[in-house]
């Protein structure tokens, strides 16, 4: 099992291959209890946008996750950590978060979007005529700002290019500033997805 755990690629592709297990004994199950091969998808188009979908989650999670990481967590965790001790942070650990949390974002968006394709609301959705519009808007400005504001303002915080001394302070101001806003609107963008899915979406 340790040969498993140690590394981080191995820990995914076992998540993916009992992912595969977990589908075909799940079929093999249902199908045998109602006397054939049950929940197979009726067209490929219907399966490939339900891969979409658990991609677009999963990058949700990733995207999600380390957004609440750093307002939970880093952020009142930092000005609580000795000096000494807030390079480890600040030169090794939060560049390395950022990394995933950046990339975590575009790829929710763009799953986001080509599941709206595939489903054939993606118009629809962006005209606000459906209630998952408006957790696709919220998703499209957090996106906006954690690419074009927050990732920006960090690289200069964290001294990851060349600024005045002067800069990092405020550079720093304005990054927390819109995580605290993509926090804010992570609250009714999740909303309106888990009411699409479970059609409980009502304004």
């Amino acid at each position: 099992m340790s040969k498993i755990t140690d590394s981080l690629p191995a820990t995914i592709i076992a998540g993916i291959i009992l992912t595969i297990l977990m589908v075909f004994a799940a079929q093999a199950t249902i199908g045998a209890s109602l006397g054939g091969w049950q929940g197979a998808p009726d067209h490929a188009s219907s399966y490939t946008a339900f891969i979409v979908r658990w991609l677009h989650v999963i990058s949700g999670v990733m995207w999600i996750g380390l957004l609440w990481y750093f307002n939970f967590v880093q952020i009142p965790t930092m000005p609580k950590i000795p000096d000494e001790h807030k390079p480890g942070v600040s030169k090794h650990i939060a560049p390395e978060a950022l990394f995933w949390f950046r990339w975590g974002a575009m790829a929710t968006l763009i799953t986001g979007l080509l599941l709206a394709i595939l489903s054939n609301y993606l118009v629809d959705a962006l005209a606000l005529k459906l209630g998952i519009g408006y957790g696709m808007w919220f998703a499209m400005i957090m996106w906006f700002n954690v690419w074009f504001i927050i990732w920006p303002a960090q690289k200069i915080a964290l001294g990851l290019v060349d600024a005045p001394a002067d800069q990092k302070p405020k550079a720093a101001a304005r990054a927390k500033m819109f995580s605290r806003i993509n926090t804010m609107l992570s609250i009714p963008m999740l909303y309106a997805m888990v009411g699409q899915s479970s059609n409980g979406f009502s304004m």
